[in-house]
């Protein structure tokens, strides 16, 4: 799928929230610019949370609530670490993960064991700013929710 805008890509993620569901993990792929934060943006606008949402590179993760809560968490810059498996567990973000829908960044080989169903979102962005979108569903009911959208 190609997104032409940033607004775009935001309003995907508003559909894509229409199908997440508590208890959802959503592993999002592709470089810097890519559109990822915006994709979340628009996820959490259609969760309904509260308060803006931002890059969470430097906190690591973030949890907004709302009638669905959302974590956002960023891996990116655990990959120089000696052992990033040790710092995403230290996160805890399995705590909230039967209760709210869970996005990460940047955390592919990283968090793939925090539920054997997940959504991988590939995300790329084109020379002239175009987003690309593919979505690869892992296990569950994740093909048949994808097409209802």
């Amino acid at each position: 799928m190609k997104l032409k805008t940033v607004d775009d890509t935001r309003e995907f993620g508003r559909r894509l929230a229409g199908v997440l569901r508590a208890g959802d993990l959503v592993l999002l792929t592709g470089p810097l610019g890519a559109g990822k934060t915006a994709l979340v943006q628009g996820i959490g606008a259609g969760l309904g949370v509260q308060g803006p949402i931002t890059s969470p590179t430097f906190v690591i993760a973030r949890v907004h609530r709302g009638p669905l809560p959302l974590v956002h968490a960023d891996a990116y810059r655990l990959g120089d670490r000696p052992d990033p498996r040790a710092e995403i567990d230290d996160l805890d973000l399995d705590a909230s993960a039967d209760d709210a829908v869970t996005v990460v960044e940047w955390g592919t080989g990283l968090v793939e064991q925090l539920n054997d169903e997940y959504l991988q979102v590939r995300m790329d962005r084109l020379d002239d700013d175009t987003r690309v979108i593919d979505l690869v569903p892992h296990g569950g009911d994740w093909a048949h929710r994808l097409e209802t959208m």
